[in-house]
């Protein structure tokens, strides 16, 4: 059986000047490059985040879908007799 998922990853620099990852699996699959930058800034702006003293998404970088195939060889999850 084979699951595929697309996410959408935004990449930011916190306040140490570091990339930070944002990965929203849930996000509209249609989505332009001006009304994600536009989000990013909007949570840049907010700088609701953070992390141990240091702004976690101060300086939106990128974005970029993600698409990932999962092919399953064999799945013993439903079988409770192991």
């Amino acid at each position: 059986m084979e699951t595929k998922t697309k996410t959408l990853q935004l990449v930011f620099l916190n306040g140490a000047g570091k990339k930070v990852n944002l990965s929203l699996s849930n996000a509209a699959a249609n989505l332009t490059g001006a009304e994600v930058k536009t989000a990013m800034t909007t949570i840049a702006n907010a700088d609701a985040f953070e992390q141990e003293g240091v702004s976690l998404y101060q300086t939106p970088q990128s974005a970029a879908y993600v698409e990932r195939t999962v092919t399953s060889l064999f799945d013993n999850t439903a079988d409770q007799s192991l």
